[in-house]
């Protein structure tokens, strides 16, 4: 995608030279309040989506990982353990203050030997071909400009046998689900962002952002032209969020 064309940041068209600096400053706003506010805006029903992931990595002891727009490292933080001492996991994140907080969180956790931290932009990602036995992405493809081109990325670091796993925000599919879910997100998730994060606009940013994501099959369909097989989709919560899965071969 080319930096004059157009792009949505939410409902808003900008140029998509433009985007990720405003994904960058709405990040940088929320860093400090990114994990309370996932626990309270998803009634900690996220760990479990997260914990789903975690199981359908696959990773086994030596194997090396990449979590990407890995934020403040809660599943690098497991995945470092599923690797062992002998494996790496990568902590990645197009986004400064994220990252400083994943580093900071993870070094709490005692975490030191089989771990490092790149800031990268996911479209351009800075590892050789064939690199990494799994890729991990939880909530974050949503926010990046060109996603075929990050799709491409990914695939093109991972090793032969390696998989995709993309969680994301998608399209509710249980009946009676989608006004429910719209109400709770243009009402009351920009109010929960204005009492504990002191900031509104960035959570009404993220509620349009979710709209604005491709649907299961869409996204299906382009991890399959990024050149994924076996590609397929897990519901979770009525379809509200979904784990993509993708390998190649």
């Amino acid at each position: 995608m080319k930096s004059n064309e157009e792009t949505h940041f939410g409902f808003e068209q900008v140029k998509a030279g433009e985007k990720a600096g405003k994904v960058a400053e709405v990040f940088h706003s929320v860093a400090d309040k990114y994990d309370i506010m996932n626990d309270v805006m998803s009634f900690g029903v996220h760990r479990l989506w997260k914990r789903f992931t975690l199981a359908q990595t696959g990773l086994k002891n030596g194997q090396r990982v990449l979590d990407l727009a890995g934020g403040t490292g809660d599943l690098a933080l497991k995945m470092s353990r599923m690797v062992g001492d002998s494996g790496e996991v990568v902590l990645s994140d197009i986004n400064g203050s994220m990252l400083s907080n994943g580093r900071d969180r993870l070094t709490d956790e005692g975490v030191a030997g089989n771990i490092r931290y790149v800031q990268a932009n996911a479209e351009c990602l800075p590892f050789p071909d064939d690199y990494f036995d799994c890729i991990t992405m939880a909530f974050g493809l949503r926010n990046v400009t060109d996603k075929d081109m990050a799709l491409r990325s990914m695939q093109r670091i991972l090793k032969p046998g390696g998989r995709l796993l993309v969680l994301e925000f998608s399209k509710p599919v249980a009946p009676g689900l989608s006004p429910v879910y719209d109400f709770y997100s243009f009402k009351l998730l920009p109010m929960m962002g204005k009492v504990i994060a002191n900031d509104e606009e960035s959570y009404r940013y993220l509620a349009e952002s979710i709209r604005m994501h491709p649907d299961q099959d869409t996204l299906k369909s382009m991890m399959q032209e990024a050149g994924f097989e076996r590609c397929d989709y897990h519901n979770l919560t009525g379809g509200i969020v979904a784990l993509h899965k993708g390998f190649k071969l």
